[in-house]
């Protein structure tokens, strides 16, 4: 992490001299170019979003108006071309970094940061945004890594504790039920006390109660730690998603959202061959004792390399104090975004993709260990690579194809504000790329089940499981940008809703997957799952793009006062 630059201490090559800081201000001023003519402007503007060049030109192509009122284009052409001529100034400069003084920074041991607060985190640069947003998916992978790596261990430990395997499998269970929930607090404590000191309290728990299970004595001992664990770990799932809101514009959200996913759709896949080496070699407790090492290098990220970037207008107005409603009660009612069918859908659509996720994980380790496979456990942890593979070459890729249908269709139906800046729209995000993804994906499922059912050759179904891996991440990654969008004063809040929805239906796969598989055999669960996640899909697809403009103005209406 050393890369991620500090401007408050400025930038500078071998070869040039440091920028000058102006203690008065504690702000870094960056070089003005002169201005173009508009309509080399225009097309240069075109030109970066097309080609998806992550210049500080961006900036200017931020919506500034609400989302209610976005859906149509904005004035006459006299009109647009006049606000647009006024806003060239902005479009052509660097913005202003205005740093915030040690002793101002927010949050907790704000002063040891690092990167430096600053007033608009918009504006930081973009190694310094990317250094951000890897910070928050190494921290993301805390909770899944969690969950995963204790799958190899699960056999030993349950000889070691003196316990059944219904009750052992209650420490991972319950362990992902808490993932869903506690994400609900943070989010809510997040948008009231701010992302920094949620972060590094919650990591801190997170590494006293790993210690704690790596040192039960009793299977019920393991399991309450085990679950005060998990919901620890959970807290980047939601508000990490808040936090590349806060720095990132709306066109290039999408790349940013495919990087903080790389997280949570990586971790499992990898947790079971390391989860397999360390059982194997050291016993159960020494997947516990990797988590607590774990732990401490992300509390270490958090306290140096993450700066607050809650808007500071959110923080200041709260007061500290509340009552016990207010921390206990009120953040439940986060589940009534529900109600609104575009973050119903968003949320569904991608919870069902995620419940396919662990069926198939689950479906791994029972059958490759089984004849005609018979593999070992280090052999089966690697079979989980494929699907990641696929999830990470979906990162690459995924985000600029999606910022790049946002930007063609913002252009494309004119839609401007008054200071010519573009309007990008949520329901943007499901376009072309979701209707390939959801049919792709349950494909990959098919593929996958039924060659796993016959015993074919394990490079076929790897293939499967490779093509839902790359599919699903298209789903993941931009219905977790869409509620960021659809619930913009509290973007932690609406991710916190679909990690609920998600890991419930995880939860209940990883609970049903192996008695379902050996009721009707593999082959016909994943026809099954498939088929229910391809229709349900078209229809929420379909459905959103065609109410999506009433139901926003609908959401705006109700959620104008939050």
């Amino acid at each position: 992490m050393s890369s991620i630059p500090d401007p408050e201490k400025g930038e500078c090559s071998p070869t040039s001299s440091p920028p000058s800081i102006h203690s008065s201000t504690d702000s870094i001023t960056t070089a003005q170019s002169e201005e173009q003519d508009f309509d080399n402007e225009k097309k240069t503007v075109r030109n970066q979003i097309l080609e998806d060049n992550p210049e500080p030109h961006h900036d200017a192509l931020v919506p500034t108006v609400s989302l209610a009122t976005a859906a149509q284009p904005t004035g006459d052409a006299a009109g647009q071309e006049a606000g647009r001529s006024r806003s060239r100034a902005s479009t052509t400069r660097s913005r202003t970094l205005n740093v915030i003084p040690r002793s101002q920074r927010r949050g907790l041991l704000g002063r040891f940061a690092v990167v430096p607060e600053v007033d608009r985190p918009y504006d930081y640069k973009n190694s310094t945004k990317w250094g951000i947003t890897l910070t928050i998916a190494v921290a993301t992978a805390a909770a899944p890594l969690g969950s995963s790596i204790f799958y190899p261990a699960l056999p030993e430990m349950t000889k070691s504790l003196n316990t059944t395997e219904d009750i052992a499998n209650l420490s991972v269970a319950l362990y992902m039920i808490s993932m869903s929930i506690f994400p609900l607090w943070w989010s809510s404590f997040s948008e009231q006390f701010g992302r920094r000191s949620i972060y590094i309290i919650s990591f801190a728990l997170f590494l006293i109660f790993a210690i704690l299970s790596a040192v039960s004595t009793n299977i019920a001992m393991l399991i309450v730690f085990r679950i005060f664990t998990g919901g620890a770990s959970a807290s980047v799932q939601a508000v990490g998603a808040g936090t590349i809101a806060d720095i990132w514009e709306s066109h290039e959200r999408g790349r940013a959202m495919s990087m903080f996913y790389l997280g949570p759709l990586l971790a499992p896949l990898i947790a079971p061959i390391v989860g397999g080496a360390l059982a194997q070699a050291w016993g159960w407790k020494a997947t516990m004792w990797f988590l607590a090492i774990y732990g401490v290098v992300i509390l270490a990220m958090l306290i140096f390399f993450l700066p607050e970037t809650l808007a500071r207008k959110k923080v200041e107005t709260r007061k500290l104090a509340a009552s016990a409603k207010q921390v206990f009660i009120d953040p439940l009612k986060v589940l009534l975004f529900l109600r609104f069918p575009p973050v119903f859908i968003t949320v569904f659509t991608a919870a069902i993709a995620f419940g396919a996720l662990f069926i198939s994980n689950i479906s791994i380790q029972q059958k490759f260990s089984q004849p005609p496979y018979n593999y070992s456990e280090i052999i089966v942890g690697l079979l989980y690579l494929p699907a990641g593979l696929g999830y990470f070459i979906a990162s690459l890729f995924g985000g600029r194809w999606i910022d790049k249908i946002m930007a063609r269709q913002a252009i494309k139906a004119n839609r401007y504000d008054e200071n010519g800046k573009l309007i990008y729209l949520p329901e943007d995000r499901f376009r072309e790329n979701m209707w390939l993804a959801n049919t792709m994906y349950p494909i990959g499922l098919l593929i996958y089940g039924w060659t796993l059912n016959y015993g074919v050759i394990f490079i076929v179904p790897a293939i499967g499981s490779f093509i839902f891996g790359a599919s699903s991440m298209l789903v993941f990654s931009a219905a977790t940008t869409m509620l960021t969008e659809f619930v913009r004063k509290k973007s932690s809040a609406g991710v916190a809703v679909n990690n609920f929805v998600r890991n419930i239906l995880s939860c209940v796969g990883v609970i049903v997957a192996a008695p379902w598989i050996d009721a009707i055999g593999v082959g016909w669960v994943f026809t099954t799952v498939a088929l229910f996640c391809m229709i349900a899909g078209y229809i929420g697809i379909w459905t959103l793009r065609r109410n999506a403009p009433e139901w926003r103005k609908q959401m705006d209406e109700a959620l104008k006062n939050i």
